[in-house]
């Protein structure tokens, strides 16, 4: 999706939103990353009932980017360098479908872009297993709830943050430096 700005979205669900908000938000070329709901059924959901595995909704970020600096298949590459797009409803210790792995393109070019990493993830053997990552419709993105937002930065002594996010956030600096803000 293109705006006016030239900027365009993605949405991708890597499990935790925040993880892959810190993962992403020091690319160079993103803009904005909002972290939300999507591809659920209930109306205006909430974290407690995302967390509750009914609604059917993922935990996704929304984000803006320029793609002369950072396009759309390169996010993906960081997308699946940065969690395990082999484990099937689960991210670590977060199991359930509101923490599978999923991309929701926005366009038909983000679903083409999206089928073709995987495809040429999976020639090369890039995982130790099969990618169980899912392709969805881009239903309604559900921007979360104000302290979910810029989790990471606002919360590194965390107990989870530190464990879970900092390693994630550490890979992307030391194999991805070149792709970050100066």
């Amino acid at each position: 999706m293109t705006n006016p700005s030239g900027t365009q979205q993605a949405i991708l669900a890597g499990g935790c939103f925040w993880c892959t908000e810190a993962v992403l938000k020091d690319v160079r070329g993103v803009q904005k990353i909002e972290s939300g709901y999507i591809g659920g059924h209930t109306p205006n959901p909430d974290y407690r009932s995302v967390c509750s595995g009914t609604t059917g909704h993922a935990e996704a970020v929304r984000v803006t980017f320029d793609p002369a600096q950072v396009d759309f298949r390169d996010l993906l590459g960081l997308f699946f360098a940065t969690h395990d797009p082999t484990s099937l409803n689960r991210q670590g210790a977060d199991a359930g479908t509101q923490y599978r792995s999923a991309v929701f393109p926005l366009t038909p070019e983000q679903d083409t872009q999206t089928r073709e990493v995987i495809a040429d993830l999976t020639a090369q053997a890039a995982f130790d297993r099969p990618i169980v990552t899912s392709i969805e419709p881009a239903t309604e993105f559900h921007v979360a709830e104000d302290y979910h937002q810029d989790y990471y930065a606002n919360n590194p002594r965390q107990p989870y943050c530190v464990a879970v996010i900092a390693p994630k956030v550490a890979k992307l600096r030391t194999y991805y430096a070149d792709r970050l803000k100066g």
